[in-house]
């Protein structure tokens, strides 16, 4: 797989993101479904602690890449859902500094929401991947 970053701007890239990217001799893509702070069990965790939550979503976003044969160094699309982004950007060096340790800039959307489907979650992860 090569992978062709696309920032017509260079500002994307200090906060850890590319504009876009093109991917080219790919053989396999995987649309992770949105990962959030639950256990193993499927109970929520962490309920208050945007740290804790951003932590453990990622690790459920590494765990469904790592049964795939993937790694956060495969992501090409990242979207980030919160119920509160102010909370998040205090936060946001734990994600930004994973992904960069990974070697990787995906092309990144964060959204505030009203709320996830689980009340007291916070931060969701949603990823595709390619390899």
């Amino acid at each position: 797989m090569e992978r062709t970053a696309v920032n017509p701007w260079a500002w994307s890239v200090e906060l850890g993101y590319h504009q876009g990217e093109i991917v080219s001799g790919h053989t396999r893509t995987l649309y992770c479904a949105g990962q959030t702070a639950m256990s193993g069990e499927g109970k929520p965790q962490h309920a208050g602690d945007m740290a804790a939550q951003l932590a453990l979503s990622l690790d459920n976003l590494e765990a469904v890449l790592g049964e795939a044969g993937m790694s956060l160094a495969d992501l090409v699309r990242l979207n980030v859902y919160t119920t509160d982004v102010d909370r998040l950007f205090e936060h946001y060096g734990v994600l930004a500094s994973r992904l960069g340790a990974a070697g990787v800039a995906p092309p990144t959307t964060m959204l505030g929401v009203t709320r996830l489907a689980i009340p007291d979650l916070m931060v969701e992860l949603e990823g595709t991947a390619v390899a």
